[in-house]
């Protein structure tokens, strides 16, 4: 007798495919059928319809504000960019010859790198995750080139480390020893049934600590349930989106395709190995914004009071040169300024709103650039880009370029701190600061201080239109103040890396200037 069969709808095939294989699985399918997951933030929204006679102030020239700018320009909304600098770019900075900086209280820097030199002092990199940025950098013709996160030849050093302390390893060193270490310890203590009597008590605690942290591991029960690292099924983004985290493959799945052939372990989201920068510096992304906006931003206009009614919003702004004070009057505003200076502007924002405004910090951070003479990473140890990694109080990362391979000259990463760290060295003078840098670089580097030339460097949280690097929310903030925020009040909307779930990077905000002006074009064609 033939057996009757009744084909599966997209509906119940897709119940059955998360059921099998998670969520991830669930996904995958449903982007193969074109029904748009994986690249719905891969560009700027289709908006339809036209922004004619209708006028847009943004306030604020960084990524979000140009993003705004750029997109609503090309639907044909009038826009005009108040921006209290003298460039483009907010806090996607980069310092090279000439440039200059003085932080509040502190001394006025002037960049003395040698031409072709530069520090990407504020972003430094793009994930390739980030399609929003790499929308632009395709759009303007932007050059990329590789940017080596990750270098298992570069050098780990402690200080703080037992019989290891103060002793350069190399991360392959590392990675190796430690996994074939206990890979063969568990190897033959499940073989032999006695991992009881191979391990002191101690032991066994120290062991199990560190397969916590290695495995990503529950502390409560010691299980694995996934980790940012491996991937996600929704990524997180702009907007009401915290991302949805993917379902792991079984572990008897994992064994029975005798994957431990090319096992390698993954750096967490959105850290990889190799990521991109713009060929020249980071700011290059900032200029292509900059050239195609043209005289729509006026520079040196530093937003003083914020003020709107049911028909529009009228701007009091300072000219940074003059001190005259005029107004600009828009049908909307996009205001793209960090909450953390936000917060400082005269503004008929309800009580409600400005609470909100403040329930968010921000991150102390710093950084700084060591131009060197000569690129003794690479002439003696054979080290071509990555962070070298440290326990060394105050400095976190020192990272080496990944341009200009085999010249005579480089500019290193100093340091790249946060927190406590940050506040402490952004108390020294800018000599200080190189001097400090040097001082813990030279006990890994032989040739450090001699190859030492000049620095440049910045502490975000005392820079003036900044106030810090970003914005760190907690649980409480996302729940009862992020949303607020996100919908914006009365004719202005916010945008920034602060309304985002990609906090700190450039698609943060790229991300929420899209949801953004989708949300204003909304409101402004009913």
């Amino acid at each position: 007798m033939k057996r009757l069969t009744r084909s599966l709808t997209r509906r119940e095939f897709l119940h059955r495919a998360a059921a099998v294989g998670g969520s991830a699985l669930l996904l995958n399918t449903m982007n193969a059928w074109g029904m748009g997951i994986a690249s719905r933030v891969s560009a700027p929204p289709q908006l339809s319809g036209s922004g004619k006679g209708k006028k847009v102030v943004i306030l604020g020239a960084g990524l979000a504000g140009m993003t705004a700018a750029y997109e609503l320009s090309r639907l044909g909304y009038g826009v005009e960019v108040l921006e209290a600098r003298g460039f483009a770019g907010g806090r996607c900075q980069t310092a090279r010859k000439g440039f200059e900086l003085q932080e509040l209280g502190g001394d006025k820097q002037v960049c003395r790198f040698d031409d072709g030199h530069y520090i990407n002092h504020g972003p430094w990199r793009i994930p390739l995750d980030h399609q929003s940025t790499l929308y632009y950098t395709k759009q303007f013709d932007i050059p990329l080139e590789v940017m080596v996160n990750e270098n298992d030849h570069a050098w780990v050093y402690m200080e703080d480390a037992g019989p290891l302390s103060k002793q350069r390893l190399r991360a392959e060193q590392v990675k190796a020893d430690m996994r074939g270490h206990v890979a063969e310890l568990l190897a033959k203590s499940v073989k032999a049934k006695m991992l009881d009597t191979a391990l002191t008590r101690d032991d066994q605690m120290l062991l199990l600590d560190y397969l916590a942290h290695e495995g990503a591991l529950e502390k409560t029960d010691l299980a694995y349930r996934g980790r940012n690292g491996r991937g996600w099924a929704v990524p997180p983004g702009a907007g009401l989106n915290p991302g949805k985290p993917s379902d792991p493959l079984a572990f008897d799945t994992l064994l029975a395709s005798k994957v431990g052939k090319v096992y390698s372990a993954v750096q967490e989201f959105p850290m990889h190995a190799t990521m991109f920068q713009p060929v020249g510096g980071m700011d290059r992304i900032a200029q292509g914004f900059a050239r195609r906006l043209g005289g729509k931003i006026r520079y040196g206009a530093e937003v003083q009071t914020i003020r709107q009614s049911p028909d529009g919003v009228t701007i009091a702004v300072k000219d940074t040169k003059s001190g005259k004070v005029s107004q600009v009057k828009a049908d909307w505003c996009i205001c793209a300024v960090p909450l953390s200076v936000l917060r400082t502007i005269d503004s008929d924002f309800s009580d409600g709103f400005k609470a909100a405004m403040k329930s968010v910090s921000y991150a102390p951070v710093g950084k700084i650039g060591l131009q060197m003479k000569r690129r003794f990473w690479e002439e003696d140890d054979q080290i071509y880009g990555g962070h070298v990694m440290t326990d060394m109080k105050g400095i976190n990362t020192i990272s080496l370029p990944s341009s200009g391979w085999q010249q005579k000259k480089g500019v290193v990463l100093g340091y790249y701190h946060y927190a406590l760290d940050a506040i402490e060295v952004s108390a020294l003078s800018p000599q200080e600061r190189a001097e400090f840098a040097v001082a813990a670089g030279e006990k890994i580097f032989p040739a450090y201080r001699d190859s030492y030339e000049n620095a440049f460097s910045v502490a975000w949280h005392r820079v003036q239109y900044n106030l810090g690097g970003w914005a760190e929310w907690d649980q409480a903030g996302r729940e009862k103040a992020y949303p607020t925020l996100l919908a914006g009040e009365g004719r202005i909307l916010l945008a920034g890396e602060h309304l985002s779930y990609l906090t700190g990077w450039q698609a943060g905000a790229i991300e929420s200037a899209w949801q953004q002006i989708e949300q204003l074009h909304k409101k402004a064609s009913a």
